[in-house]
C-alpha cells in the first residue's frame, strides 16, 4: 500500500507538471474567432488527459527501476504473480468511458462550430494555384485579394477550386476546410479579435503551394463598412475594357501564376509582355500580339515560353471574346 500512495503521489505531480509545461510552452496561436474558444477548451481537456496517460506510464516504469531493482549478489527467483481480473476490467471499462465521454464532447463541440446565423454575410472564395480571390456578393459582387472581415459577424464562406484540392486555413481561426474542384463547400467563421492574420492552403498543390497566402483583415464593423465602400467605387469605375480585364485577372487567379511587376513567378510575366519578342520552348519565337495571347489565354499548353517547360500545366479557360479581348486589354496598360 505504501508504494500505492507514493506512486499515486508522483502520478499526480507529474502529470500536473507535465501539463503545466505544455501550457505555458505557448504552441496554440493567438484565439481570434468564437469557433476557437470551443476547440482550444476541447484541446485543453485532451492535454489534461495525455498528461495524465504519459505520467500513469512513466512514473510507475521508473518507480519499479529504481525501488525494485535486483540487489547485487541476488539470484533467487521474482515473486510470483498472477493476474488481477478485477484490474485487467476496470482497465477496460475505465478507457471505453473516457472514449466515449471524448466522443460526445466532440460532436457537442462539431455542433457549435456549425451553429447557423441567419444573418451570415456571405463571401465566395475561389482557390487556383497559387492564389486566393474573394467575392462580395451581399455587397454588390466586388472581388478583392485581401478577406476583410467585421469583427463579431458570422461569415459564411462559399468556397470553391478551379484546378486542384487546395485548402483554407487561418490558424488563429483554428477551423479549416478543403476546397474541392467541381464541389462547392462551406466554412462559417465568427472573427473575435481584430488584428491581420494570414489564410494559407493546408493542402499541397503544386511548385507554389508555400507562396499561397493572403492577408486576412478583421476590424470594426465601422472600417469594415468604410472599406467596402472604397471596394465598391473601385468596382463602379473599373468597368472600361481594361478595368473588368484587371478584375478578371484577379477573380481566376492569373496574378497568381503572372506578376504585373517583373517578379519571377511560375509563369511569365506580363509587365511589358504586349509587343515584345517571346521565345518558346521549341527554339523559336513570336511577337507577343493579339493573336498569340488570345491562344495563351485559352489554351495556355499550346505554346510554352522558355524557362517555363518545368511550370504546372494550366488548364484551358473557357473566356468569352469579350473576356478575352478585357484581359488582353488589361495586358497592354502593362508597361
Amino acid at each position: 500500500m505504501r508504494h500505492i500512495i507514493i506512486v499515486g503521489f508522483l502520478v499526480i505531480l507529474m502529470a500536473g507538471l507535465t501539463y503545466f509545461g505544455l501550457d505555458s510552452a505557448g504552441l496554440m496561436p493567438a484565439q481570434a474567432s468564437t469557433q476557437a474558444v470551443a476547440i482550444d477548451w476541447l484541446w485543453n481537456l485532451q492535454v489534461i488527459a495525455m498528461s495524465f496517460l504519459f505520467a500513469l506510464i512513466v512514473v510507475p516504469l521508473f518507480y519499479s527501476l529504481i525501488v525494485f531493482r535486483r540487489k547485487k549478489g541476488d539470484l533467487s527467483d521474482a515473486e510470483h504473480v498472477e493476474g488481477n481480473t478485477s484490474l485487467e476490467i476496470g482497465w477496460t471499462i475505465m478507457p471505453l468511458f473516457t472514449v466515449l465521454a471524448f466522443a460526445y464532447l466532440g460532436a457537442y463541440n462539431l455542433r457549435e462550430i456549425r451553429r447557423v446565423d441567419p444573418e451570415a454575410m456571405v463571401i465566395k472564395v475561389r482557390a487556383q494555384q497559387f492564389s486566393w480571390n474573394f467575392e462580395y456578393p451581399d455587397y454588390g459582387g466586388f472581388i478583392s485579394n485581401e478577406l476583410h472581415l467585421p469583427v463579431g459577424r458570422q461569415v459564411l464562406l462559399k468556397m470553391e477550386s478551379r484546378d486542384v484540392i487546395h485548402s483554407f486555413w487561418v490558424p488563429e481561426f483554428r477551423v479549416k476546410q478543403d476546397i474541392v474542384p467541381g464541389r462547392v463547400t462551406e466554412l462559417r467563421i465568427t472573427p473575435s479579435q481584430i488584428g491581420n492574420y494570414k489564410v494559407r492552403c493546408a493542402e499541397l498543390c503544386g511548385a507554389a503551394h508555400y507562396a499561397m497566402e493572403r492577408v486576412v483583415v478583421v476590424s470594426e464593423a465601422a472600417d469594415f463598412s468604410a472599406w467596402v465602400q472604397e471596394q465598391q467605387i473601385a468596382f463602379a469605375a473599373a468597368q472600361t475594357p481594361e478595368g473588368k480585364g484587371e478584375l478578371l485577372a484577379a477573380a481566376n487567379g492569373c496574378v497568381g501564376c503572372h506578376s504585373i511587376n517583373g517578379a519571377a513567378l511560375v509563369g511569365p510575366t506580363w509587365l511589358g509582355l504586349f509587343g515584345s519578342q517571346v521565345n518558346l520552348a521549341n527554339g523559336t519565337s513570336v511577337v507577343a500580339d493579339e493573336s498569340f495571347l488570345t491562344e495563351s489565354i485559352l489554351d495556355p499548353a499550346a505554346k510554352i515560353v522558355a524557362g517555363f517547360e518545368a511550370a504546372s500545366p494550366m488548364p484551358a479557360y473557357s473566356f468569352s471574346q469579350e473576356e478575352v479581348g478585357n484581359l488582353i486589354a488589361y495586358i497592354k496598360t502593362l508597361k
